[in-house]
């Protein structure tokens, strides 16, 4: 996938924030399923990415990158 999260989670551990504190956020709490699919590298949308933008007080461009795929 050309978009990675490997910025979000090192915010996160930057700010003392874990997983399990993105599923149970009594504010902007973020599906499990979701979660798993930013460990994965998978496709989110924009729904989320304004939820973890809440919670981490950043910006989009704080939590992903766009990385190209190689070409064959």
């Amino acid at each position: 996938m050309p978009i990675k999260y490997d910025k979000l989670f090192a915010l996160m551990e930057k700010k003392g924030i874990n997983k399990h504190y993105l599923r149970t956020h009594k504010d902007h709490r973020i599906h499990a399923a979701v979660v798993d699919k930013l460990i994965k590298g998978g496709t989110i949308d924009t729904t989320t990415i304004e939820k973890l933008c809440a919670l981490l007080d950043c910006q989009p461009g704080d939590i992903m990158e766009y990385v190209p795929e190689e070409s064959v």
